[in-house]
């Protein structure tokens, strides 16, 4: 398909340059001016180097979270048995289970034996792809460098690579790193196809909407607010002209503007076609994920419907008062906070760069829709980070341009040094040393590392005993998440929420159930100290396991 028509080529331009569109078109040059192309290349790779380094080291020192052991228990049966069938009840979409899969897949093909074993499903592996969208995420903001500027990009990047919630929400095996980039996505296309007039663009954007809707409910929040954010950076640069009274003679009106970017685009039959073609790509590309792949048509597409729905009736749970979120972000992301709603009022004020606008409604926009709803968990917070990143770009951007004009670059690099060092030292107690401490906003009922010890345990005696994976393992407690991932390789595992008869020569309960433990085992099993005086091995806050062994086998 031709992106622009013969036609609309060879017709003269028009004579006529909105002055609007002239001090941009200048502002981007002199900003992206301020680096070579060389220096861009290098800092941009830096930029991406950190981001990528951050977020897999050590990427399986954190234990999986409630909702990763359950993500895995999924991924598990689609890589070991190919089936995947789509659930509207509780679990969101169905794309971060295929994309994830691709891995251990691979792993285990090229891996030798020992992946094959195992299927390729390490903690490693299933957590990898959501550090691949965190880093392209990164990626993405890079792109913006026409429109932010040369420092206005690299800072938005830095400050996403750097940020305590986007590494740690990046190495956590859940939606949000994929949703997150599917929603920036789309901007990024829409920006490409305005500037180049190329299909291609607007069928990515297309591609990357249906991807966002087949990965989380929520883009029913999502999806309307960048299309305010949009309208509303429209009429108020309009308004903004008309107020201020600068069009002169020779300025084109709104429609006139618009018919030109109609014509540069291809025209009104070209567009046409191609938002028919992207419409059927989108819908083209949601049927196949939520059908995963036809093997559940129409089922699956029918459940996709009944989502919205079902979610509208969850959200009285993770209940928190409407200004959690703001809470919860100027204690982990205050420079984030402070450096955006400064970009916001720069932005509205200069009223100069329309994406400026656009992301700080988009950031700010996010956060009041989500603010109003009931439901909250930190996690959310990724899809107004990235967004609250951009706008600070925007923000240090026009710092920089202010002391490069009184021959002060020194400090614009002593405010860069200190707020990267500010962020990297939270990035780096969040991510690296209180990774499993509820006091830190981003660990929200997170799993205990100690609950690692209590698996090695039980590890330790299935080698001792030479049963191995057939060890006989009976879960009594009725908190057990993510053991199921931690125990996917044993064949013997039985997980009953409540006090069963069993001879089974593991038994794990809850520190809740002690009593009853002990009058139905006690003649028969020991329990084995976790190293604590009370012998409990913390699950999560507020839920510890007890872990007992049949006296005849060798600990």
């Amino acid at each position: 398909m031709t992106t622009i028509s013969t036609k609309s080529r060879n017709k003269k331009s028009s004579p006529v340059k909105s002055s609007r569109e002239s001090r941009e078109s200048v502002d981007s040059a002199d900003q992206n001016a301020d680096l070579s192309d060389t220096t861009w290349r290098i800092s941009a790779a830096a930029i991406l180097f950190v981001g990528a380094f951050l977020r897999l080291f050590k990427l399986s020192l954190v234990p999986l979270h409630h909702d990763e052991g359950v993500n895995g228990n999924f991924l598990v049966t689609l890589v070991r048995e190919g089936k995947y069938f789509y659930d509207p009840q509780n679990y969101h979409g169905p794309t971060i289970y295929y994309f994830s899969a691709i891995i251990p897949w691979t792993v285990r093909f090229f891996g030798g034996k020992a992946a094959a074993d195992n299927y390729g499903l390490t903690t490693f592996n299933i957590r990898l792809v959501t550090v691949v969208f965190g880093i392209a995420t990164i990626g993405l903001a890079l792109m913006l460098r026409k429109r932010l500027g040369s420092i206005g990009a690299l800072s938005a990047a830095g400050l996403i690579a750097i940020s305590p919630g986007a590494v740690y929400l990046s190495r956590y095996f859940i939606h949000e790193s994929l949703y997150v980039f599917f929603t920036f996505g789309i901007v990024v296309a829409a920006l490409k196809f305005y500037d180049t007039g190329r299909a291609l663009y607007f069928i990515l954007g297309s591609i990357s909407a249906a991807l966002m809707v087949a990965t989380k409910e929520t883009w029913i929040i999502n999806g309307p607010v960048l299309l305010i954010a949009l309208i509303s950076t429209i009429v108020y640069f309009w308004l903004r002209e008309r107020l201020d009274q600068r069009r002169s003679s020779d300025e084109l009106s709104m429609g006139e503007r618009w018919r030109i970017t109609i014509d540069r685009l291809g025209g009104p039959i070209q567009l046409t076609t191609i938002l028919l073609v992207a419409f059927s790509v989108f819908i083209l590309v949601n049927v196949v994920f939520y059908s995963s792949f036809f093997t559940n048509y129409p089922k699956g597409v029918s459940d996709a419907l009944k989502t919205l729905n079902l979610w509208r009736q969850r959200t009285h749970e993770h209940e928190h008062p409407w200004y959690q979120y703001i809470y919860w972000l100027l204690l982990e992301e205050g420079a984030l906070m402070l450096l955006a709603g400064l970009g916001a009022l720069i932005a509205v004020w200069r009223a100069n760069n329309r994406l400026a606008l656009f992301v700080s409604l988009w950031s700010f926009g996010l956060l009041a829709a989500y603010s109003l709803v009931g439901y909250k968990t930190p996690w959310i917070s990724l899809n107004f980070i990235v967004p609250l990143a951009l706008t600070s770009g925007y923000t240090l951007d026009v710092a920089y341009q202010k002391l490069r004009e009184f021959q002060l670059p020194l400090a614009y690099a002593a405010i860069a040094l200190l707020l990267a060092g500010y962020c990297g030292y939270q990035m780096y107690q969040l991510n690296f040393v209180h990774y499993d401490d509820d006091s830190y906003v981003y660990v929200y009922a997170h799993t205990k590392r100690e609950m690692l010890a209590m698996v090695n345990q039980i590890e330790r005696i299935a080698q001792k005993n030479g049963t191995g994976t057939d060890t006989g393992i009976a879960i009594v407690s009725p908190d057990y998440w993510p053991l199921p991932w931690y125990f996917r390789d044993y064949k013997k595992v039985g997980y009953y929420t409540q006090i069963v008869p069993t001879n089974e020569p593991i038994i794990v309960g809850s520190l809740a159930q002690e009593d009853a433990l002990k009058a139905t085992y006690g003649d028969r099993y020991d329990l084995v100290n976790s190293g604590e005086d009370e012998g409990a091995y913390p699950l999560r806050p507020g839920v510890d396991l007890l872990l007992y062994v049949r006296r005849d086998v060798k600990r």
